[in-house]
């Protein structure tokens, strides 16, 4: 489904040296896989999510999706953040805003929904991540388990193909990982096809 060839990525420090965050990384990613990506800190994997999502336009190299190569100049991005979604290490959940509100403005906004389906469709994804009770709740009020399953939630609204999760447990105590490693394992059951950055090693064992 998702094919990697010779992909680079540098930035430019303002002395104008070239550094190379990302250095002919080739990999293949079959529909339905989960496939994982570890690696020290500071290793350039969270960029290498970011330009897979084109969110970082990368140096040099070729990434095609069912074949159809994303960088070329006539395909539209849009296309590609409707069959590709992402969960932050930020999260970037918007705190003024209910669970159910952050789950549907997407849906309502990017995919047109009027409010009813989108709220029938954010709950169908809240109760997939066992977070339908705290729906009216405000997400500044969640603990980092819960904030972090609204956001997988967030993700799934938009019907992707494929989810990119970076860290999805980095930021949690011992207690809140099994959680989401649990939502986790389930999207997994489902052939969802899921790249994860992750340093949780009984997290990749499981998945």
């Amino acid at each position: 489904m998702i094919t990697v060839s010779h992909l680079c990525k540098q930035f430019v420090q303002p002395d104008g040296r070239s550094i190379a965050a990302i250095d002919d990384v080739s990999f293949h990613v079959e529909r339905g896989e989960v496939v994982g990506i570890i690696g020290p800190s500071g290793a350039g994997k969270s960029v290498l999510l970011r330009t897979l999502n084109l969110l970082e336009p990368p140096t040099s190299g070729s990434i095609t999706i069912d074949g159809e190569e994303i960088l070329a100049k006539s395909y539209e991005h849009n296309r590609l953040h409707r069959r590709m979604g992402m969960v932050f290490q930020s999260l970037n959940l918007f705190g003024h805003l209910s669970v159910l509100d952050n789950v549907t403005l997407a849906p309502i906004k990017v995919l047109g929904m009027n409010r009813e389906e989108a709220e029938q469709l954010g709950m169908e994804m809240l109760r997939k991540v066992a977070m339908a009770e705290r729906a009216d709740s405000m997400t500044q009020h969640l603990s980092g388990g819960q904030k972090q399953r609204v956001a997988i939630a967030r993700c799934l609204a938009m019907k992707p193909e494929i989810v990119l999760l970076d860290e999805p447990t980095s930021s949690l105590d011992p207690t809140m990982v099994g959680e989401v490693q649990g939502v986790i394992r389930q999207l997994a059951q489902e052939k969802l096809t899921m790249v994860i950055v992750t340093h949780e090693v009984q997290h990749r064992k499981e998945s």
